[in-house]
Order: C-alpha cells, then sequence, then structure tokens
C-alpha cells in the first residue's frame, strides 16, 4: 500500500509555488528585484526606521541604486570626454608634476596625437616615488605609463567593475563604436552609482547646474540632463527620440552643429535655447527662454 506521506517533485512544486503565492501573490513572473523595489516604494517619504535594525532612508535610496546597478553601462557612468584631463606622450616631467598638481586626480591618461589615441596613464605614486627619493628626474614619461582598462561603451557596470577588480585597476578608458574615446571610468565613479557622489577635500564645492533667473528663464550648463531639465523646468525639453542626455547635446542636435555663443535655437515646446558659452568643440552654458505665453504670465 503506498505511503500517503510521501512527496514526489511535481508536490514539491506545487507546495512551492503555494508559498510563493501566499507571500507574493499570485504574478508566475515577479521576480526578487520587483519585489523589493515594492516594499522600498512602500516606505518611500519615511523619515527613518520603524523599528530598530529596519532600513534608514540613506540605506533605502542605497538599495534601489544596487538593483538598478547593473542595469548601466559604461556609456552612461563616469566622465565625459569633453572633461577629461590628459597629458600628451612627449610631455616633460616636470610639466606632468604640474598637470597632476592642477588636476588634483591620481590617474591621468596619456596619448598619442590626439585624445581618440589613449596609449596609457601615469599614476601619481609613480611621480611621488621619484620626487620622494630625489631620483633623477627622468627624460619622458614612457617608463612611467601603464596601461588601463579597454571596454566599450555598451560593457555593463557589473562587468566592468569585475574587469577591473580582476586585472587591479582602477580606471578604464571607455571607446565608442569607431574605437575612439567616449569618456573614462574610475573604481569611484562606480561606487558612486551605488552610495551617492563622494566629495573629498580637494573636490571643488558643487554648483547648481539649472539656475532660475528673471522672467521664468533659466541657465543651465551645457552638462545638466535633460532629465533634471525636465523634472525641473518643462518636461518636453527631454521628449526626443535622439541618442541625447544634456541640455548641451539638445542644442547640438537642434542646430545641426556646434553651436556657437549667440546661437538661438527654436524647441518645438517653444522654449529658446540660447547659447551663452561655446567653444568649437562644444557648447559650455545655455540660456533658456520661456515660451511667449508663459514669459507673459511670470509678467503679469
Amino acid at each position: 500500500m503506498p505511503d500517503d506521506s510521501s512527496t514526489t517533485p511535481a508536490d514539491s512544486g506545487g507546495i512551492w509555488r503555494g508559498l510563493r503565492a501566499l507571500l507574493f501573490g499570485d504574478e508566475a513572473d515577479e521576480t526578487l528585484r520587483t519585489r523589493l523595489e515594492e516594499v522600498i516604494d512602500e516606505h518611500e517619504g519615511e523619515p527613518g526606521p520603524d523599528a530598530k535594525g529596519d532600513l534608514s532612508p540613506l540605506e533605502r535610496q542605497m538599495v534601489r541604486n544596487l538593483l538598478h546597478f547593473g542595469e548601466r553601462d559604461a556609456g552612461d557612468v563616469g566622465v565625459p570626454r569633453a572633461d577629461i584631463i590628459a597629458v600628451e606622450q612627449g610631455i616633460s616631467f616636470d610639466d606632468l608634476v604640474k598637470t597632476f598638481a592642477s588636476a588634483g586626480h591620481s590617474r591621468l591618461p596619456v596619448y598619442r596625437d590626439a585624445l581618440d589615441t589613449i596609449i596609457g596613464m601615469v599614476h601619481i605614486k609613480d611621480v611621488f616615488d621619484i620626487l620622494a627619493t630625489g631620483a633623477p628626474h627622468p627624460h619622458d614619461i614612457t617608463a612611467l605609463i601603464r596601461e588601463p582598462v579597454y571596454v566599450p561603451q555598451s560593457r555593463g557596470t557589473l562587468d566592468l567593475l569585475a574587469d577591473m577588480r580582476q586585472r587591479r585597476v582602477h580606471l578604464a578608458i571607455v571607446l565608442d563604436e569607431y574605437s575612439g574615446t567616449e569618456g573614462l571610468v574610475t573604481i569611484e565613479d562606480l561606487v558612486e552609482e551605488i552610495v551617492g557622489d563622494i566629495e573629498d577635500e580637494h573636490d571643488e564645492a558643487p554648483t547648481a547646474l539649472i539656475v532660475p533667473i528673471e522672467g521664468g528663464g533659466w541657465e543651465a550648463d551645457a552638462r545638466a540632463e535633460l532629465e533634471d531639465i525636465a523634472e525641473a523646468i518643462d518636461p518636453r525639453l527631454a521628449d526626443t527620440e535622439d541618442d541625447i542626455d544634456t541640455i548641451g547635446g539638445l542644442a547640438a542636435t537642434l542646430a545641426g552643429h556646434v553651436p556657437q555663443a549667440g546661437e538661438c535655437l527654436e524647441h518645438q515646446s517653444g522654449w529658446t535655447l540660447e547659447v551663452i558659452e561655446a567653444d568649437p568643440r562644444r557648447v559650455a552654458r545655455l540660456r533658456l527662454h520661456p515660451p511667449a505665453r508663459q514669459a507673459e504670465e511670470e509678467e503679469a
């Protein structure tokens, strides 16, 4: 006579499905990630832990950042090409020391002829070893050049972090589809994606990228994210099918070239983007003038 207490694999699966339905509902495709986000959302806005050992608002934000960390890629984080501080391969040792002093970084990329040809990086530790020991200054920096990690901009942040840990290199050069330099990422950049910005005593005080001005207008750093522009100014400014992330990129897209200071660009929303600072390669600052009707309401 069969033992009714025995459990077959099918029964085990049924028990598990029952427990999952009891705990998480009947959605078969619900993931742990989704459930964690739902729980965090339920406690959004609470000033502090409900009970001893519960998560603080900061911890909840860090968990949320971690849940989305793997969704980003190397092209989304770190320093964009326009903000890279690098040195040319033929720089003298003395000038290299001066560049380190003014840049405030511990590593500097080294390029040959142009920024698209980065051949390595120099670590300030190697420079300091020469200065501290009184060793003769080298005639060139060839012996100081180390190899960074090179990754395509599509490389996921989790994979990039694993690459840098495995190779014990804290700087990665991000390449675009044509193998040109797209930007760079450091270990600190990746950590900041989870814990938020990490300022040290050498960092300058942060400045607002978007500032309101009289008449309902705004002044914006070209690096301001369209997501932030949409939230602070007008969501229509971020409504674009082009692969752009910043207000400077939007200005260049509207113009069809790198706009120069004084150019005014009309957006379909009615906003006018006036370039107030630029160089031949990029836009630096803009002034956003509101649509005519909104401007009249502000003045009324």
